[in-house]
């Protein structure tokens, strides 16, 4: 009889080529996903004279250096020069682009569930460190580097060592105005960024289990700022329906032989993990970060702590300190008090239909006092979005509406936070510098984000809702 097995180890061994001692594995990917910073792997292959293995798997759209304002017109010398490039690469290798022109284009991270390419039990790569967030609907994702993303566009394989398992359960129902942010916000504050680790998270529970797909790639998404390698929901019906009819899904009898299969890939009874982690879900709050890394993060009911009463050691004391003095805040300040002066509310985070549902529901018949900015994911949430009037109800609270793309999150098409101004933003890293030079960036939910627009400050939304 086989021993049980995880969710992580059954796509491993279904993929892997060829094993090598010390655990290392060539695995076949399923989908290579590219976006306007991939251009170094197609000069590998041009270097060496080779085409791209299989066109057919690789699908790409320019996100990062995309303008969010005026179009193509808006965009810079060094953005047209790189999506031009992309465009370029495509059409010489054959690899699908959804590109500026497409109605499709968007965040790869939000394109590739919304189409259907992002499907369970594929090994999924793409030289982007949030590619986990395909991990949502039953994948094994990660993020590469541009040397490997050549090796993938070679060979459609890549060498993989092998991780630990990880488990983390988060049982309970979720309060009022406590989203799939806060989840991930809290996991990572509890477990640190290095708590996962060398390991393959797989997020589980009841709570996990009540998210929609939307939240279940929130959840997955962070799993690298938690160091892990990927991270992992295991399909199940709320999978399947999600995925019933997109464009890339398969259909017919594909469709009942594709099933049959993803119904077996959730983890077995008395499968072994190496880490357990518990979650009380119905006790979480909304989250709020308030230093240079997401786990940095405390409930927004709490205050700045000091740092030799949760330091590990002096030099954890140390940079606490020195996150406490590049975010400009002191010991004891409380998160309600602390104002902001910029609002962003996107990334492949929190920019899908139900995170600007969840915004608007917030701004509805009130007006933002900071600037504020929406950015939708990709042109078919853009398009939803507008078909509802959510566009229509932030333009009137005063936020701006724009066109799809990576924006502030990264900072690398012009969307950037002035030094010394401080963002509360729905996107996953808080580094310093993440979104702009001297940018002071506070994670939050896209309902908190939404607060903070109405209300100048770090808000807690359940006040605005009436639930706190």
């Amino acid at each position: 009889m086989n021993s049980p097995r995880s969710l992580y180890d059954k796509i491993r061994d279904r993929h892997t080529i060829l094993k090598r001692e010390g655990g290392l594995a060539l695995l076949h990917v399923g989908r290579h996903y590219i976006h306007d910073g991939s251009h170094a792997g197609f000069r590998v292959l041009a270097g060496k004279g080779l085409p791209v293995r299989r066109p057919d798997r690789t699908f790409g759209s320019p996100d990062h250096y995309a303008p969010t304002a005026g179009g193509a017109a808006g965009m810079n010398e060094e953005q047209r020069r790189v999506i031009d490039l992309m465009g370029s690469n495509a059409r010489a290798t054959g690899v699908t682009l959804f590109g500026l022109d497409d109605q499709r284009q968007g965040i790869m991270h939000v394109v590739g569930p919304e189409q259907g390419l992002t499907q369970p039990g594929l090994v999924i790569v793409c030289g982007d460190s949030h590619t986990a967030t395909h991990g949502a609907l039953g994948a094994f994702a990660f993020g590469i580097g541009a040397s490997e993303v050549g090796h993938v566009m070679a060979t459609q394989s890549l060498w993989q060592r092998q991780s630990g398992n990880m488990r983390v359960l988060v049982n309970g129902t979720l309060q009022p105005g406590v989203s799939a942010k806060d989840i991930i916000l809290a996991i990572i504050a509890r477990i640190g960024i290095g708590g996962g680790s060398g390991h393959v998270i797989e997020y589980a529970g009841d709570t996990i289990r009540s998210l929609s797909i939307e939240g279940r790639l929130t959840v997955c998404n962070m799993s690298i700022e938690a160091g892990a390698r990927a991270g992992m929901v295991a399909p199940d019906d709320t999978t399947y329906e999600y995925l019933a009819g997109r464009p890339y899904a398969p259909q017919g009898r594909q469709w009942d032989a594709a099933l049959a299969w993803w119904r077996s890939l959730p983890s077995d009874d008395g499968a072994a993990f190496d880490r357990d982690i518990s979650l009380d879900g119905g006790a979480l709050e909304p989250m709020v970060t308030w230093g240079t890394n997401p786990e940095h993060a405390l409930p927004v009911s709490a205050r700045i702590p000091e740092p030799a009463a949760i330091a590990r050691n002096a030099d954890h004391s140390r940079d606490l300190q020195n996150a406490l003095d590049y975010m400009g805040l002191k010991p004891g300040t409380a998160i309600e008090d602390i104002t902001v002066d910029r609002v962003f509310v996107g990334s492949c985070t929190n920019s899908r239909i139900e995170d600007l549902r969840e915004a608007a529901s917030v701004v509805k018949g009130r007006k933002a006092v900071i600037r504020a900015m929406v950015v939708p994911g990709s042109g078919p949430v853009k398009a939803q979005a507008e078909a509802e009037g959510l566009d229509r109800v932030f333009q009137e609270a005063g936020l701006e509406w724009r066109n799809p793309g990576c924006s502030m999150c990264v900072g690398m098409n012009g969307d950037i936070v002035a030094p010394g101004e401080r963002c509360a933003s729905t996107s996953n890293r808080n580094f310093v510098g993440r979104q702009g030079k001297g940018a002071r960036t506070h994670l939050v939910s896209p309902a908190m984000a939404a607060a903070a627009a109405v209300t100048g400050r770090l808000a807690d939304v359940r006040k605005l809702m009436g639930a706190a």
